[in-house]
């Protein structure tokens, strides 16, 4: 019996191809398919949304404070990025293994360990940038 199909082409399908165009329509698809993964993470996940609004709330404060954005955008990156990757193992080992098993504990666990260290390192960078802002601006 042969496995079900993907919806997603294979690898062999962008290979080949003649059109101008094609590097564009496969870019294209493949944002189509990335912004599938956000929009399913942001309805099923509520940290991801938690995070999200973390995020935004770090990027204006920044702007507010004139703090540089970039270390901002990198740790809000990693952290949203982490989250996604975690999304991903958990569903991953949901299919694959359905019962509990310890390497399946294992694979979640890690997942979300990795999400837990970029936040807090996050955390670190908010508190290394706004706080001496927010304690100038206070007077202190």
């Amino acid at each position: 019996m042969r496995p079900p199909r993907s919806s997603r082409p294979g690898p062999a399908a962008s290979f080949g191809a003649r059109s101008p165009h094609a590097g564009i329509h496969t870019w294209c698809t493949a944002a189509r398919f990335a912004l599938s993964g956000l929009a399913h993470a942001w309805r099923t996940q509520p940290n991801f949304r938690t995070e999200v609004g973390c995020a935004a709330l770090a990027i204006i404060l920044a702007v507010l404070l004139r703090v540089p954005l970039t270390p901002i955008l990198l740790s809000c990156a990693l952290v949203l990025s982490l989250e996604l990757v975690n999304t991903a193992i958990e569903a991953v080992v949901d299919l694959v293994s359905p019962e509990f098993h310890p390497l399946a504990k294992i694979a979640k666990d890690a997942g979300a360990g990795a999400v837990l260290l970029a936040s807090v390192f996050a955390l670190l960078v908010g508190a290394s940038e706004f706080l001496p802002r927010l304690w100038s601006a206070a007077g202190m």
